[in-house]
């Protein structure tokens, strides 16, 4: 056995003797994960240097709504009709329709 083996073993024993052999399978699974986490973390840094995206992370990103598009989005899922109205008018009645009665 040599030197790299022996403290491999060692760090076992102590691990085992620290928090039980219940915990191993813990730690393990929690190494598991940080190492993915840096290999994708490690991906997305390189494929921001390269200019590519993979298939699995590339999403379009969807245009930022505007003030009027969220008010009217708001008022249709309230079941406020919008046509022929002012913003100030469905404001009006978005603040209405969502005061307790």
């Amino acid at each position: 056995m040599d030197a790299l083996e022996l403290l491999s073993i060692g760090v076992i024993v102590i691990v085992i003797f620290l928090w039980g052999p219940g915990k191993i399978p813990e730690l393990a699974r929690a190494l598991g994960r940080a190492k993915k986490e840096f290999e994708d973390a490690s991906k997305e840094v390189e494929s921001s240097f390269t200019g590519t995206t993979s298939t699995a992370t590339a999403q379009p990103t969807p245009a930022p709504k505007t003030g009027d598009q969220i008010l009217i989005e708001t008022a249709r899922k309230m079941g406020i009709p919008t046509e022929g109205k002012t913003r100030e008018q469905i404001s009006q009645e978005i603040v209405a329709k969502g005061q307790p009665s």
